[in-house]
């Protein structure tokens, strides 16, 4: 993960806690810890766990997307005799793709060009 998206993770914490009006002692007690070392998972000192990202959310009563800041809309849920998929929304995937083709595709025709210039040459 990019070190700004942990930046706007553990942003997003403090200002939920705050919000909430949650004390690091709070935290702390809530999560088996003690408030120096909740602080310094607010001040990016330690990392932050996965299980502790999701005990946070649990505490502070929000989803996980929220706390993340991923858009709902991005995930679509399918479900099928029992078996539970995500396929992300990418909405423009198709375009970059097929401009990156259309630009490989000029590459190739530069160097066929290329190659009939210097063979034309000898």
């Amino acid at each position: 993960m990019e070190k700004s998206k942990i930046e706007n993770l553990i942003r997003k914490i403090t200002s939920v806690r705050l919000k909430k009006g949650f004390s690091y002692e709070n935290m702390a007690d809530e999560l088996s810890i003690t408030p120096a070392a909740y602080r310094k998972i607010e001040t990016g000192e330690t990392k932050l766990t996965v299980e502790r990202l999701f005990k946070i959310a649990e505490i502070f009563e929000v989803s996980l997307l929220e706390l993340l800041e991923i858009d709902k809309e991005l995930f679509h849920q399918v479900n099928t005799e029992n078996a539970t998929g995500y396929q992300q929304k990418i909405e423009h995937f198709y375009q970059e793709n097929k401009d990156v083709y259309e630009k490989m595709l000029q590459s190739k025709e530069e160097q066929i060009a290329l190659l009939k210039q210097m063979l034309s040459v000898k």
